[in-house]
Order: structure tokens, then C-alpha cells, then sequence
């Protein structure tokens, strides 16, 4: 299954003020991230450039996890930041780009939630995959580039992911424009990461993540090496950490670089 998927394309579907106003797009590329770092450092690329691959060879996941998907059926793509907030608040970048996703998905006429901190998922299933990378400069951020890879008009997947990943046409039964989804997902983004430059934390957004969150109140297996628990999931604080009640009522906040959450019955 194919569409028209090209710089032209996606540019036409993108309207917006910075978020993907200039795009770049290759058939395939090693990653989409790594692509935004090599043009940020060797070219100059700026603040909001948009880099869309139609395959990459060395995609990767969260904890290093491998990610890839056929060529035609999703969206990898990576937007460059280059913000003045310091590089302690770059985690957060990966939230509001989840909300965003989570959004535009919305838009499309799905139920769709968030697995803290950013994986997007329709009935239980991911259909969304979120990776942020910083380049430093001296001790601030010089550039920041966002990875998002999107299940669009995949018509199946390996036993292994059948019962975790899903595809926006398996939800739907119909296939999806894929520049009219990045065009989405670009609005959505540059009206939160407005916001969220406004306090440089998630307080602005938080009412509209809990919306979105599908672990909340919740039972959830907080999967931390020393200390694994369990526990009911309450939200976030202001920082994206996840707020999680153990069964003596204390409250523990949750960071998503140490630990992993899973849903007590289901991935969700």
C-alpha cells in the first residue's frame, strides 16, 4: 500500500509557523535522527527543520531498541530543536511530542491514549514510538531532535509484535494520507512546545497529557532493578515524572530514564 510521500507533499500538508516549515525527505537514511544531528552540525540546519525518511537502516527505540517498518506503510521522521532551556528539561521534549502525536491521531477520528511517557496506543496496542537525542554545545543544548515513528497503513506484523503493535489502518480499516498525518502531528507540536516554552516544564499541559493518559488510575508494575512495585498511576507532576500510589497510600514519582511501567494486565 502506497501514497504520494515526498518533500513537496508534505510541505503542501504542513501549516504551520516553524514546526516542519522546511522539510527534508530521503528514501532511506541510517535514522532520521542521526540525519537532523549531521545537518545541524555540518550544514546549519535550524530550529523546527523537519527530516522524513521512508525507510531507515539503524532506527532505534528507547533503551537502544531496534525500530523499523516497511517502506510505504509508516512515518519515521525526526524534527530538530534548538532551544534556550537547559538541557535538564529536554526529556520533557518527548512528552509534549507524544501529547502532539496523541492529538493528531485524535483528529483522525481514533480512540487513541498514552502509555507514559510517550508511547501512543490505540486499543491497547502501540501505534506510536518516540526517541529524543541532544547534542550538547559547551554545557547547553546546541541541538535536540525528536524521532517519531508512526504504524500508519501497516496491514499486518510479525507474530512477535502482533499482540503490542497495531497500525492506524488496522484500527480504522482504511488507509491514511501519510503527509496530511505529519501535517497533523507538526500543528499539534508547535502549539505545545509553544506552551511548553512558556514555563519550560509540563504545567501548562498537564490537564491535556491526563486526558490522554491510558495508565491513569490504573494498576500498574513499576519496574525499577532495586526496588520493583506495584501500584495505581495518578497523573504527572509538572517535570513528566509519573505519579504512582503504592498500596500505603505514599506517592512515588516516577522517572522514565531509570525505570520501565507496565500495565498490571496488559502492555498497557
Amino acid at each position: 500500500m502506497s501514497d504520494l510521500f515526498n518533500e513537496e507533499i508534505i510541505s503542501q500538508a504542513t501549516h504551520t509557523k516553524w514546526a516542519g516549515k522546511t522539510v527534508h525527505f530521503a528514501r532511506e537514511t541510517d535514522s532520521t535522527n542521526l540525519w537532523g544531528k549531521r545537518a545541524w552540525r555540518e550544514e546549519g540546519a535550524g530550529h523546527g527543520e523537519l527530516f522524513v525518511a521512508e525507510y531507515q537502516s539503524a532506527g532505534r527505540g528507547r533503551f537502544t531498541r531496534r525500530w523499523s517498518a516497511p517502506p510505504d506503510s509508516a512515518i519515521t521522521m525526526s524534527i530538530l530543536i534548538c532551544p534556550e532551556f537547559s538541557p535538564q528539561k529536554a526529556p520533557m521534549l518527548t512528552l509534549v511530542m507524544g501529547l502532539s502525536v496523541a492529538q493528531a491521531v485524535a483528529e483522525l477520528g481514533l480512540e487513541v491514549g498514552i502509555k507514559w511517557p510517550n508511547d501512543v496506543v490505540v486499543s491497547r496496542k502501540k501505534i506510536c514510538g518516540i526517541l529524543t537525542e541532544m547534542t550538547m554545545k559547551q554545557d547547553k543544548i546546541g541541538c535536540a531532535v525528536i524521532g517519531v515513528g508512526i504504524n500508519v497503513n501497516m496491514e499486518s506484523f510479525p507474530e512477535e509484535m502482533a499482540d503490542k503493535a497495531t497500525s492506524l489502518y488496522l484500527e480504522s480499516g482504511h488507509p491514511f494520507d501519510r503527509a496530511q498525518v505529519v501535517g497533523l502531528v507538526m500543528k499539534h507540536f508547535e502549539e505545545n512546545y509553544e506552551r511548553f516554552v512558556q514555563t519550560e516544564d509540563l504545567s501548562g499541559l498537564k490537564p491535556d497529557y491526563e486526558k490522554m493518559l491510558a495508565n491513569l488510575n490504573q494498576p500498574v508494575r513499576v519496574l525499577d532493578q532495586n526496588d520493583p512495585y506495584e501500584g495505581i498511576a495518578r497523573g504527572i507532576n509538572a517535570g513528566g515524572e509519573l505519579l504512582v500510589e503504592r498500596a500505603d497510600g505514599t506517592v512515588e514519582e516516577v522517572n522514565s530514564g531509570e525505570v520501565s511501567v507496565r500495565g498490571l494486565y496488559s502492555y498497557v
